[in-house]
């Protein structure tokens, strides 16, 4: 994990915002925070990092919900696997959309781990797209404005501590990057006890 976020780090350092939003629609959380922490040494500018924040991620649910629309559970079914999510799954999050559509996207958007499978779920029961797009929407603005800050304020502490210890600047970058690691197993967890109460 370590060293994909040192290459992605590279990457943006060399190519700035023109491969900023394709990595973020692949990989939007640790290109967030890599990109804030670059917008906090000025090599951004952080309006611009959080806006293709919310941008690819939203072009990335648009995809999966896209995919779902289509092809229906025949998409969960060959894909899921690989995607991480199973067909009863997909039935689960199905019948708690019926209850709670909007209030699912923005619950999984902006807290849990379970994007994926839930916006496919969107497409295959097709939920109303414009629906979508506004909870997936202001989801990602609460999602992506914390890991904005977060990649921020490490940024922050590496420009601060580097002058006084040189070493210090991959210390603070493999911090950003355990941070991303505890994120993601917290949004595993939130998932386990939102299926828990679906």
């Amino acid at each position: 994990m370590e060293q994909t976020g040192q290459h992605i780090f590279e990457f943006l350092k060399t190519y700035g915002y023109w491969g900023m939003l394709p990595l973020m629609i692949i990989e939007g959380p640790i290109v967030t925070i890599l990109a804030a922490m670059l917008a906090s040494l000025g090599a951004f500018a952080w309006p611009l990092v959080l806006l293709f924040s919310i941008l690819g991620d939203s072009i990335g649910d648009v995809l999966l919900y896209g995919a779902g629309r289509k092809w229906g559970m025949g998409f969960a079914r060959r894909f899921g696997k690989y995607l991480g999510f199973t067909e009863e799954l997909v039935v689960k999050l199905g019948k708690h959309f019926e209850k709670h559509g909007g209030k699912t996207i923005f619950a999984v958007k902006s807290t849990t781990g379970l994007c994926w499978a839930t916006f496919t779920t969107a497409g295959i029961v097709k939920m109303d797209f414009k629906k979508f797009l506004k909870y997936s929407l202001l989801g990602g603005v609460v999602w992506s404005g914390f890991l904005v800050a977060l990649g921020y304020f490490y940024g922050y502490l590496w420009k601060t501590i580097k002058q006084y210890l040189s070493w210090v600047g991959w210390l603070v970058f493999a911090g950003a990057v355990i941070s991303f690691v505890v994120i993601t197993l917290y949004k595993k967890r939130q998932a386990k006890d939102f299926l828990a109460q679906a």
